[in-house]
């Protein structure tokens, strides 16, 4: 199945409008990052107490905060899981001088201020502060890593300068939507982590079909620039990259809207990283690789003039 057959849109013409595009929304998002203090990391990773109960009657998030303020959880993170029908909720408190007994509190304080609203404590999680931050740690190793391992196995599979193209382009794809998420209000958490490492691999996926079918026509237009190789490349891809990108949107659109509020952050993230990894693939890793090469061939042929002119 293709949408399109013989297509012969200017992708690679357009790169410098591209090029000003990443950098402005790269540069906007690590800007916001760092105004923000990073990202809203959940307790998973700062540590804290995470109690998943349910009611046996209808009960409202406001009359839950307001049950357990008292006791100093006013700002406690509440949400409603499940359908609509479903009184199960989960309330998250950060790390407190009370932490350890911090699920207690909250259960006396929910049977005593909403005893007409009878729960039942399905689990209780606790983290402490040395764990969120090992978690913390090992969340950004594992991107690093990940990033190391798409450098070398290009690097072996194609050429180094697509291994650096691919690499910038996950690097790009990451911190933009790592932006983007920070600024939906979503939380950090291990779910996540998981939805980012999909988005590495599901760009990386994408790029190397493309960098396969540039190699491909390399060895078949030997007398082409390369340049024209790339344009003739990426349209020769573009059916099976809108099928499989808009394929994925689609389930990834039901998930949020029918997934219920705690996959919210997860689908959100795996929509955005769809969108700008199709992006990506094309207009960050191609033609970095594209310009890369041409960087070189600029200065092999400055080299052989110099050498000459002697």
């Amino acid at each position: 199945m293709e949408f399109f057959r013989q297509t012969n849109f200017n992708f690679i013409g357009v790169r410098k409008a591209t090029y000003a595009f990443s950098i402005i929304t790269m540069v906007l998002s690590i800007i916001y990052l760092v105004l923000n203090g990073g990202p809203n990391y959940g307790i998973d990773f700062t540590g804290g107490t995470s109690i998943h109960l349910k009611f046996s009657n209808t009960t409202e998030p406001a009359q839950i905060r307001s049950a357990i303020s008292d006791a100093g959880f006013g700002d406690a993170e509440i949400k409603h899981i499940g359908n609509a029908a479903e009184n199960t909720y989960i309330i998250r408190v950060g790390l407190t001088s009370v932490d350890t007994e911090a699920g207690d509190i909250i259960q006396r304080e929910l049977d005593a201020n909403l005893a007409d609203h009878p729960n039942e404590i399905l689990s209780v999680t606790q983290i402490g502060p040395k764990i969120g931050g090992e978690l913390r740690m090992a969340a950004i190793y594992s991107v690093l890593v990940g990033l190391l391992g798409m450098l070398i196995y290009i690097s072996w599979r194609f050429e180094f300068k697509f291994a650096i193209g691919a690499v910038v382009a996950l690097f790009h794809d990451v911190v933009f939507v790592l932006g983007i998420y920070t600024l939906a209000g979503f939380e950090f958490s291990l779910t996540a982590l998981a939805a980012f490492l999909t988005i590495v691999g599901y760009s990386i996926n994408d790029t190397i079909v493309v960098y396969d079918r540039i190699r491909e026509n390399i060895k078949i237009m030997r007398r082409e620039p390369l340049d024209k190789i790339m344009n003739i490349s990426v349209n020769q891809t573009l059916s099976r990259t809108l099928l499989t990108g808009v394929s994925t949107l689609v389930v990834l659109f039901v998930l949020f809207f029918m997934g219920g509020e705690v996959i919210h952050g997860f689908a959100f993230a795996l929509f955005v990283g769809t969108l700008i990894g199709t992006y990506s693939s094309v207009y960050v890793a191609s033609v970095l690789a594209l310009d890369w090469q041409n960087y070189l061939d600029a200065q092999k042929q400055k080299k052989t003039a110099a050498r000459l002119a002697r």
